[in-house]
This record gives structure tokens, C-alpha cells and sequence, in this order.
């Protein structure tokens, strides 16, 4: 039987090192929290996945609903002979959209897809070529996406030039002593200097960054970015790939403010760990591409799609959006008290929307400075004490928690027990 040690040597001769993998394990099965790796060892999975798993792994519902897509078809490609599945999710989509008017939903595999997609989608509709994205934020690893994301290593590094028309702005952060009208004073310079706002075609924005460090976009921000997409023609995308399906206590992170986008790119905790994605936006742009400009041959899996419709159902029967609020007072109490500890690594920055909370190592107690790359000794303590975590943040300098929506208490005491273990001072 493989153990960690045989498949580590294996991976080191079969994969190459450009795809890193967090932990030195390799897992044999896991139920809703909980892991075991090859070796037998059970951890608490505070990482879903990088944000995968809102309903747990192998919910039985989802599974069910696989399954049984499987014993029909698996695949067809919807481009040839498409599927009553497909067409289904889309309508949901469209009923649970933060957009108002006629709603259109089309499905892709990855993140990266989606957000390649709704770019597309936006110079599509506008004629134009330029986009405006944010500093720390995150959209993938292809080309597009990789321009897009606002953080070169490991993303960038040895890459070679970017695409053209793609622009940064500085997204708010109080500890690194940005604010929203510092943003906005970048935006005015940058439509001043360098870029005719007539030539933008989208700027992109995730509600809560997420490998960007948890920061949560402030209102005012999204509704000033309204206000500058009404007034030039600009279509405003919210790409909820890791905020979206209920992490923030609504089922997108933009609904807390209020502010509607055009376009929504989501994936991740969609299918429940099937890969799937989507773009969902205002029908008027969204029939902007003539038939055959979009798709791809696994873009809207059916079992994915069966997997993605049942989460939903899972959504509405275990009531997910409030006990994903109730999970993160739960888990901002636990951090709150930890910050008041003297015996503990000096925490702090706590935020987020609903379950989707990270705070900061900080550099010294009594300051809100984070300290660059304290996150990942602390996520490697973690694991020693059989708790999964994730770091993030453009320095390294955050936790993020990202366990099951559906983990029962035990389990949310277990992990945070093993989270304080980690944060001692020893």
C-alpha cells in the first residue's frame, strides 16, 4: 500500500515543481471536515479545497446526485447534443443572480475560464479592449488571468511581458495605509495619464480578495466603481470565484453592499467539488457574442452541472447562509479572544463577511503591522497539531479559514483548538 513518504518520492520524479502542493501528505478519504492521508492520520480540514467545499466533502446529497447522472451520461459536450441539466443550473442561477432585469448564465470547468469569459463577454458588448483590476487580487494563471491577478511571485515571475491594456489600481487596505480615496485618486490618474475611460471595456473586482488576504471591498468603493461604470459605459464584473455559493452569508459576497454588478464569475463551491464554472450577467451583454465565441469541450459538465443543482438544494434544506453567519461570529469570537492573549503569537486585522474570516500575524503586540510571511509558520504549527489551513495575502501575512459550512460544532472546536495550539508562543 502507497504511504506519504513512497508518493512524495514518486510525485518529485513524475510532476514537475511549477505545481506546488501545500502539504507534505496525500490523502486516502475525507468526510464533510474531516481527512485522513495515506498514513492513516486524521486532520481537520480548514482549507475545503481552497474554498471547494462549502457543503463538506462527499455530501451524501451531492453524491447522490452525481451518481445518478452518471448512470445516465457523462458527457456530450453541450456545443454538440446539449442537456437538461445544463439548462436547469442556468435558471437557477439566473433566479439567485445580485443582478436585476433578464439574467443569462452560461457554463465553463475553471475560475480562470470564467473570468477569461466574462472579459471576453464585456469587450464584446463595449468595443473596447481595456480592464482595470485591482492590487492582491487573484483571477488565474492563464495569460489573461495572469495579468489580471494583482501579485507577481509566484504568479507572474519568469512569465515574460503581459498582455497589453490591463491596469492596476491599489485596493484598500487600512493596515498598509491605503483607503478607499486613495483608490480613487489612482483611478482619476490613471483615466488622466494613461487610459481614455472610453477605452475601458471592464474593471474586474473581487468582493472579498481572496488570496489577496481576505480584505473585504468597502462599500463605498463598489458603489464609487457604479457610479464611474454608469457614467462611461463600463461594465462592472464581480468575480465571486472564491466568495461565491454561500461563504460570506450571502450566496454572493457583493449583495452585502448593496452595489449590482454586470457580470458574476463563479466556480469553486459551485458543484460541491465537481469542476464547474460559470458567467452570469445582464442578458443585454451577455447575447453580445455571436454563436461558437463561447463554450469549450467540458465547459458545463453534466455530472458537474446534476452536482451544482443539488448543492443548491442543500443550500435551501440545511439553511447554509445562516449557519454560515453563525460560523463566522463563532470563529471571530475564538480569534477576538486569542488576540487578548499574551501567551499567543500576537494576532490580529480580524475580518471577513460570514465564514469567510482571516486575520494577520502581527509583528508585535499592540501594533496592527503585519509581519510578511508570518502566515506560513503558523499554518505549518497548525498541521503538526492535525489542522489543514491555508496562508494568503500579498506579503504572507494571513490566515484564512475556510472550513465546511455544514462542519458541526465539535469538529469548528477541534480545528480552533488546534489553531490556538499552533499560535503558542512555545
Amino acid at each position: 500500500m502507497p504511504n506519504n513518504a513512497d508518493l512524495l518520492a514518486r510525485r518529485a520524479r513524475s510532476i514537475p515543481r511549477g505545481v506546488a502542493t501545500a502539504l507534505p501528505i496525500f490523502a486516502a478519504r475525507a468526510e464533510n471536515a474531516e481527512l485522513w492521508d495515506e498514513d492513516g492520520r486524521r486532520f481537520m480540514d480548514f482549507a475545503g479545497g481552497i474554498s471547494v467545499l462549502n457543503v463538506g466533502h462527499r455530501h451524501p446529497t451531492i453524491i447522490a446526485a452525481a451518481k445518478l447522472q452518471l448512470d445516465a451520461f457523462t458527457h456530450t459536450a453541450f456545443q454538440v447534443v446539449g442537456y437538461r441539466p445544463y439548462i436547469e443550473l442556468c435558471e437557477k442561477l439566473n433566479t439567485i443572480a445580485p443582478i436585476s432585469g433578464e439574467i443569462r448564465s452560461v457554463l465553463f470547468t475553471t475560475g480562470a475560464e470564467a473570468v477569461e469569459n466574462a472579459v471576453k463577454i464585456a469587450r464584446a458588448a463595449t468595443g473596447r479592449h481595456g480592464v482595470i483590476a485591482f492590487s492582491g487580487g487573484f483571477h488565474g494563471r492563464t495569460t489573461l488571468t495572469m495579468a489580471l491577478t494583482g501579485k507577481v511571485n509566484p504568479y507572474k515571475t519568469a512569465f515574460g511581458a503581459s498582455i497589453p491594456g490591463v491596469h492596476h489600481l491599489p485596493f484598500p487596505i487600512p493596515q498598509y495605509g491605503v483607503g478607499v480615496p486613495d483608490t480613487m485618486r489612482a483611478l482619476d490618474l490613471l483615466f488622466a495619464a494613461d487610459l481614455d475611460p472610453g477605452h475601458v471595456a471592464a474593471i474586474i473586482i473581487e468582493p472579498v480578495q481572496g488570496e489577496g488576504g481576505f480584505h473585504v471591498a468597502p462599500t463605498e468603493l463598489l458603489s464609487a466603481l457604479r457610479e464611474v461604470c454608469d457614467a462611461h459605459g463600463i461594465v462592472l464584473i464581480a468575480d465571486e470565484v472564491q466568495s461565491g455559493f454561500g461563504r460570506t452569508g450571502r450566496m454572493f459576497a457583493i449583495e452585502h453592499s448593496g452595489v449590482e454588478p454586470d457580470l458574476v464569475a463563479v466556480a469553486k463551491s459551485m458543484a460541491g467539488g465537481f469542476p464547474l464554472s460559470g458567467v452570469i450577467g445582464r442578458a443585454s451583454l451577455m447575447d453580445a457574442i455571436e454563436p461558437g465565441g463561447m463554450g469549450g469541450t467540458y465547459g458545463g459538465s453534466p455530472v458537474a452541472c446534476a452536482a451544482a443543482l443539488a448543492v443548491l438544494a442543500v443550500f435551501d434544506e440545511e439553511a447554509l447562509l445562516e449557519r454560515a453567519n453563525r460560523q463566522g461570529e463563532y470563529l471571530r469570537m475564538v480569534l477576538e479572544n486569542a488576540a487578548d492573549r499574551e501567551d499567543l503569537i500576537p494576532i490580529g486585522n480580524i475580518r471577513g463577511l460570514g465564514a469567510m474570516v482571516g486575520f494577520d500575524i502581527l509583528k508585535e503586540r499592540g501594533s496592527n503591522v503585519p509581519l510578511a510571511n508570518g502566515a506560513k509558520a503558523i499554518a505549518s504549527r497548525a498541521f503538526d497539531e492535525g489542522l489543514i489551513l491555508l496562508s494568503c495575502g500579498a506579503h504572507g501575512e494571513t490566515i484564512r479559514i475556510l472550513v465546511p459550512l455544514t462542519a458541526p460544532q465539535a469538529h469548528l472546536d477541534e480545528g480552533m483548538a488546534a489553531l490556538m495550539r499552533a499560535l503558542g508562543t512555545y
